[in-house]
């Protein structure tokens, strides 16, 4: 699969678009973040990197890039590190480094998930390879900086969390591609390789590289929360209409029924990136 996610991504890189296009500018993007991600493969130990997924676009982008800069290093290794050697039989056979089996991911999910969210970060981690620890905040006052307190107490050798935040998200404004966690969290460093893609070109690496997303992003919503505090996005309203169901009671009175019906456009034909999060609550 790694081999098969870098040949993807080394192809669009070789795509011959304009530099002043919107595809060009993913292709300078996806290979900053890729150098991002070299860089903390430099940094630390497979072993001691976990990332944080949770089914949005964002954390989808960062995953396929890191798996695409491990099927590089996959490949490399394969070329170069590729020795011949006597087998038990006295005939000659290839020797390559193991291959990574899964890679560790926490899943920090609201107390009242959507259905949709939790069969696609199921899905998606079955796909990918993720082996995944799933926490839940808002239950039992469990709070974001708990969580990662419980997870690495229980993950002791992981170091540096590779997380999808944007420039654009709560917090986000002043973070680097590396940055260790504030006081009083628990100590590791944040790695941010998507940190300055924008809302468009996020969407474009997603469609031009055909990856499933999230089905909710195709019904209007463009940033995603638990149940309560997450809508579809009023920018992106197609159609709303209404109409009266009429019915008629066991006593013979007729009683009618409003309803109302909305249709959205799809995430990615959000103009305004700046309204990405009208959504959310």
């Amino acid at each position: 699969m790694l081999l098969q996610i870098h040949a993807q991504i080394q192809s669009f890189l070789d795509e011959p678009h304009a530099s002043d296009s919107l595809l060009g500018s993913v292709q300078r993007q996806t290979a900053i973040s890729l150098d991002v991600v070299s860089a903390a493969l430099h940094k630390y130990e497979i072993s001691e990197l976990a990332i944080s997924y949770n089914g949005g676009k964002d954390c989808l982008v960062l995953l396929v890039l890191f798996l695409a800069e491990l099927g590089r290093r996959q490949s490399q290794q394969r070329n170069e590190r590729a020795i011949m050697s006597l087998g038990t039989n006295g005939k000659p056979e290839a020797v390559f480094g193991t291959e990574m089996k899964s890679i560790p991911a926490v899943y920090v999910r609201p107390a009242d998930p959507f259905p949709a969210v939790e069969n696609f970060v199921m899905s998606s981690a079955k796909t990918y390879g993720l082996s995944l620890t799933k926490f839940t905040i808002g239950s039992s006052n469990m709070t974001l900086r708990d969580v990662f307190e419980d997870y690495l107490a229980h993950q002791s050798d992981i170091r540096a969390i590779l997380v999808g935040t944007r420039r654009s998200d709560p917090h986000g404004e002043n973070l680097s591609h590396f940055n260790n966690t504030d006081k009083g969290w628990p100590d590791f460093v944040r790695i941010h390789p998507v940190i300055d893609w924008s809302y468009r070109e996020i969407w474009a690496f997603i469609r031009h590289l055909r990856l499933e997303y999230c089905s909710l992003y195709n019904e209007g919503y463009t940033s995603l929360g638990g149940t309560s505090d997450t809508q579809p996005n009023p920018k992106l309203l197609k159609e709303q209409f209404s109409w009266t169901k009429a019915r008629t009671r066991s006593d013979g009175m007729v009683e009618s029924e409003q309803k109302c019906q909305e249709r959205y456009h799809p995430a990615y034909e959000l103009v305004d990136e700046r309204n990405e999060r009208l959504g959310r609550k």
